[in-house]
């Protein structure tokens, strides 16, 4: 176990190092929140693939794999398709904006102010998957280690918030980078083949596992469709996913390495699947599928790979979490606070650090109170698919569309999929469904019902698609 205390170790204080160096990298608010916009493709790639492959990816996908087998992969297949699209379809359009939250983009596209509903919806649901991805931590410490849950979840989120909230985006984007090579190397080079290997290869599953376990539709064809709407269409629209986009240098930048993000998902995927049913055949009366991850870790490695492969989980989490809350804390900066406090916020990146440091503290208390992973995220993305899918796409797709009408869809879709889930349950497939269509024949009637969106704001809309160059920040914002 020393072997692995020292890898942990060293990895933590790379993560926090890294986040000390980053101060001077982040000295203005576009430096804090998008990276100056200067990354080019293999550090875009990398960091795609680490924001959106965190807790449920990595210890759910697995725990999916030992429920279903090969068929648990749909939900990162489905996070990998959702990458696809949005970089072959939108990205660069996303990148000639020029723009830092989602909420701007729907001010741009309709015309006023929209924040008040869109970006509490955006700030609860990065809030949400930065709490998910925290709680995750206590998964892993509880079972290698015996720590206590509260524990686990103070360890691990405040490395995350105090990197975090240092170097904002050029930290996470540097620690993702580190974690992604971490990830490929821990989970992908040594867990998978080491479980192979002790269950026989693909033979020795076949003998051990029902044939239930092979088959791409066993999890059910109505789990697989509510996945696509879910996190497909989530990973379309999350301000963590887009505050990313907006890192990129160009627009090629942003489709080419968002397109590999989306191929690495896919491998990522389907190891998880597999790695999930070695656990099974091993152990088999695991009292919680989520623990298959670290049962493996646990059981089939030596100390030092361990601790590798600890760290590699650890990445995947601590991405996905610090995505989130630079996220939230940008939603809450530009999107929020200014229109509570009826004034611009100032203090430029103090500001920020300090919104981003409270938020974490936030998060880290909820994630003491959650319990599941899964369920929380189901929520959280339930309820931003639900509530600005249909506002979101319509704006970019259908130049009809009108401020009236995407206001209507969001509050509709809101409050169905909230209902939906007291009365059918969380887990449920129904409030998704509802919701979008709901929210989906609100937006094209109220639209065709009120006047068009004015020809001034269209007009300028078009010209920053276009790639006209927005207002540059002013000297107050960024000092």
């Amino acid at each position: 176990m020393a072997g692995d205390y020292t890898v942990i170790a060293l990895y933590i204080a790379t993560m926090i190092g890294i986040g000390w160096y980053s101060l001077r990298l982040a000295r203005t608010r576009n430096d804090y929140l998008v990276a100056g916009r200067r990354l080019g493709g293999f550090m875009y790639a990398g960091t795609m693939s680490a924001v959106v492959l965190g807790g449920a990816s990595t210890i759910g996908g697995v725990g999916l794999g030992y429920t279903h087998g090969v068929s648990g992969a749909w939900l990162v297949l489905t996070i990998g398709l959702g990458i696809l699209v949005l970089h072959a379809v939108f990205a660069r359009r996303l990148v000639r904006l020029r723009i830092t939250t989602v909420s701007e983009l729907l001010d741009l596209r309709y015309g006023g102010r929209t924040s008040a509903i869109s970006g509490v919806v955006m700030w609860g649901y990065t809030l949400m998957l930065t709490v998910t991805s925290t709680l995750a931590f206590a998964t892993i410490f509880s079972v290698l280690y015996g720590l206590p849950t509260a524990v686990s979840v103070v360890i691990g989120g405040g490395i995350v918030v105090t990197y975090a909230a240092l170097g904002g985006m050029w930290s996470i984007t540097l620690t993702d980078l580190a974690q992604f090579l971490v990830m490929t190397v821990g989970f992908l080079l040594i867990l998978l083949p080491v479980a192979l290997g002790e269950t026989g290869g693909f033979a020795g599953l076949s003998e051990k596992l029902d044939a239930s376990f092979f088959s791409f539709g066993s999890i059910g064809a109505g789990t697989i469709v509510t996945y696509v709407l879910i996190y497909g269409f989530g990973l379309l629209i999350g301000q963590d996913i887009w505050q990313r986009v907006f890192t990129a240098r160009s627009p090629r930048v942003s489709t080419y390495g968002g397109i590999g993000a989306a191929v690495y998902c896919a491998l990522y995927a389907l190891a998880g699947a597999v790695i999930g049913m070695a656990a099974k055949s091993l152990y088999p009366d695991l009292d919680n599928a989520d623990d298959a991850f670290a049962t493996n870790v646990r059981d089939l490695l030596p100390s030092g790979l361990r601790g590798l492969v600890l760290a590699a989980a650890l990445s995947a989490l601590m991405s996905t979490a610090s995505g989130a809350l630079i996220a939230c804390s940008t939603v809450s900066t530009n999107d929020i606070l200014p229109r509570l406090l009826r004034r611009e916020l100032r203090g430029g990146v103090g500001a920020n650090r300090i919104t981003t440091l409270v938020l974490g503290l936030v998060a880290i208390a909820m994630a003491m109170i959650v319990t599941d992973v899964v369920a929380a995220l189901t929520v959280a993305y339930n309820i931003l698919v639900g509530g600005l899918l249909v506002a979101i796409l319509g704006g970019l797709l259908w130049r009809r569309g009108t401020r009236a009408g995407a206001l209507a869809s969001m509050i509709t879709g809101s409050v169905v999929v909230v209902v939906s889930m007291i009365t059918e349950g969380l887990l449920a497939n129904e409030p998704i469904y509802y919701g979008l269509g709901a929210s989906l024949v609100v937006y094209v009637v109220v639209g065709l019902a009120t006047p068009r969106t004015p020809e001034s704001v269209m007009a300028a809309w078009d010209r920053r698609v276009s790639g006209a160059e927005p207002e540059p920040e002013t000297a107050g914002r960024d000092s």
